[in-house]
C-alpha cells in the first residue's frame, strides 16, 4: 500500500480550504446576506467581523487539509479522480456543513428555507473544494 505524500495533502489542502472560504463567503454574505443579517438582528448578535473571518478562513483550511488527507486515504480503494474527490468532499460535507447547520438552525430557530437553502448551497461548495485540492494530490 502507498503511503500518503504528507506534502500534498497541505498543498491541496491549503487549496480545498481556500475553495471552501471563498464558496462560504459567497453563500453567507453575498447569496444569503439579507436572510443573514434578518437571523444576526433577531438573535441581536453582531455581523461576525474580521477577526471571526480570519479564524473560520484557518479552521476552513485545516477542514481542506483534513479532506485530501481523507482523498488519500479512500483513494487507494475508490481510484483516483474526481469521482473520488466528490465522494471525500460529500462526506466532510455531511458532518461539517449539514449536520452542523440543521442542528443550530433549529436550536436558533432560523428558518427552515435558510437552513435548505444554506444547505444545499455547501452540498456545492465542498465538492469543488474538494475536487480542487484532490487535483493537487500525487503520491
Amino acid at each position: 500500500m502507498n503511503k500518503i505524500n504528507l506534502g500534498r495533502v497541505l498543498l491541496g489542502g491549503l487549496v480545498a480550504g481556500l475553495v471552501i472560504s471563498i464558496g462560504n463567503f459567497l453563500i453567507n454574505c453575498v447569496l444569503l446576506r439579507d436572510a443573514m443579517n434578518t437571523e444576526f438582528s433577531r438573535l441581536h448578535v453582531a455581523e461576525p467581523g474580521s477577526d471571526f473571518i480570519i479564524k473560520a478562513v484557518v479552521m476552513t483550511i485545516i477542514l481542506g487539509i483534513a479532506i485530501v488527507y481523507l482523498y488519500a486515504a479512500i483513494r487507494p480503494r475508490f481510484g483516483a479522480g474526481v469521482k473520488t474527490a466528490i465522494c471525500a468532499g460529500l462526506i466532510a460535507w455531511f458532518f461539517v456543513f449539514l449536520y452542523t447547520r440543521v442542528l443550530l438552525g433549529m436550536v436558533l430557530g432560523m428558518p427552515v428555507d435558510l437552513i435548505v437553502k444554506g444547505t444545499l448551497l455547501g452540498l456545492i461548495v465542498y465538492p469543488i473544494g474538494a475536487v480542487a485540492g484532490a487535483w493537487l494530490y500525487k503520491e
